[in-house]
């Protein structure tokens, strides 16, 4: 069955471990961040010790509730990595903080309600739901191209003026 977008692609996730030398102490620096005790599984001596009993984590630090001796086995496998969700803040958001070549805004458009949009960056859209009825004179300028739908009516005394060099296509 077709599709539109980007090919499929077989991917593979990874679990990240960590192996940690006991100091005989109960306070560690795990190699990646987690959002909790719920991120992360710990081991000692191959035995899964219990989230929030045997050990806390919050971000690169891990508390064990009782030692562990350098002679322990003693690692951590990353299940659950950190992530996070920011909601910006109501306009905080601007065009530099989008890659290149994205660009704000709501096209360039003419027509019943006049030129609209912006002319450097908004004439990049191409697509354009209309009316069948165009009821405002229209001049496609000799660098701009032109699409609309058709059929297109015209109103009573309304024109579509098509600079040289300019196009115009019904579709």
């Amino acid at each position: 069955m077709p599709y539109m977008g980007n090919p499929l692609a077989t991917a593979f996730s990874t679990i990240n471990k960590q192996t940690i030398t006991g100091n005989g102490g109960t306070n560690y620096t795990l190699t990646y961040s987690v959002g909790s005790s719920q991120d992360v599984e710990i081991f000692v001596n191959n035995v899964r010790q219990e989230p929030g009993v045997a050990y806390t984590a919050n971000g690169t630090s891990l508390a064990m509730t009782g030692a562990v001796q350098s002679t322990d086995d003693f690692y951590a496998v990353f299940s659950g990595k950190a992530q996070q969700t920011a909601v910006p803040g109501a306009g905080t958001i601007t065009q530099s903080m989008f890659a290149a070549g994205l660009n704000l805004g709501a096209g360039y458009f003419q027509g019943e309600n006049g030129a609209t949009g912006d002319t450097t960056n908004g004439k990049g859209d191409i697509f354009r739901v209309h009316e069948k009825q165009l009821d405002t004179s229209v001049t496609i300028a000799s660098t701009d191209n032109a699409l609309c739908a058709g059929p297109l009516t015209l109103a009573t005394g309304v024109v579509i003026t098509v600079s040289t060099g300019g196009t115009l296509v019904i579709a």
